[in-house]
């Protein structure tokens, strides 16, 4: 039972999948962040079977953009645009960190927007479904929210309130940290079998790129922050897709 509510808790929170209505505690939060990336599963079927359809290519490259959002309700997409507002600031810290709390998108979340779902989408007419690719694309749908769990628990929190350090106090962060490494080398060497390494080292490089971004602008991380991760090591993770295949690699 405790299991079953642990992975409710997380699609719960970070997918637009209906779930039963329960009550949240501390037992059923703990290894929340371990089942976080199921839901990556859960969106590269869809994705698997969006690319399997006979559809035109314009529409299934639609589909493909379309498809995580659709999954996890844009949760990701909102700190997403809510971090383009705050470095677009260029502000001091606290004033970074009072704009990501602010409900309202500014007009730069609005052009960082654009021109994601517009990288994304042309990204997305490149790739040619094969079955090879749908299951990397899956794995790598997988090993984002494993990078993202494990930094929920890894990394230092910018404040003592919101999403991210609520998940965070909640943690078993010793065993999540754990999990979630072993997890994630498991995936990361079962990219590489399907020699998609490129996508790997993308993942790891914006990894890398957001621990030392939000302790310098932020003072640590956030759940906005951690939605901008996301976003941006699915993007890097999908333009290393198609130049793996377009290089003949794939």
């Amino acid at each position: 039972m405790i299991v079953l509510q642990t992975i409710a808790v997380a699609f719960a929170m970070f997918s637009a999948i209906p779930v039963p209505q329960f009550e949240w505690n501390e037992k059923n939060m703990r290894y929340a962040m371990c089942a976080f990336p199921l839901i990556g599963l859960v969106i590269g079927a869809v994705w698997y079977v969006c690319g399997a359809l006979p559809l035109p290519d314009l529409v299934r490259a639609a589909g493909f953009a379309l498809v995580p959002v659709w999954v996890t309700g844009g949760i990701h997409l909102d700190g997403y645009a809510d971090t383009c507002d705050a470095l677009s600031s260029y502000g001091d810290r606290e004033k970074k960190l009072e704009i990501l709390k602010d409900p309202h998108c500014g007009a730069f979340a609005v052009i960082r927007l654009c021109s994601y779902f517009l990288a994304y989408f042309g990204l997305c007419t490149c790739v040619q479904f094969t079955p090879r690719v749908g299951a990397l694309w899956t794995l790598a749908l997988v090993l984002e929210r494993t990078l993202s769990g494990y930094a929920v628990a890894a990394f230092p929190m910018a404040k003592n309130t919101g999403l991210a350090h609520t998940f965070a106090t909640a943690a078993d962060k010793t065993t999540v940290r754990r999990v979630l490494t072993v997890l994630a080398v498991v995936l990361a060497a079962c990219m590489m079998f399907l020699r998609g390494w490129a996508l790997v080292l993308a993942a790891l490089a914006v990894l890398f790129y957001y621990n030392k971004m939000s302790a310098k602008q932020f003072g640590g991380i956030t759940g906005d922050l951690a939605g901008w991760f996301l976003q941006k090591a699915e993007l890097w993770m999908l333009a290393a897709l198609a130049a793996c295949q377009w290089g003949g690699l794939l």
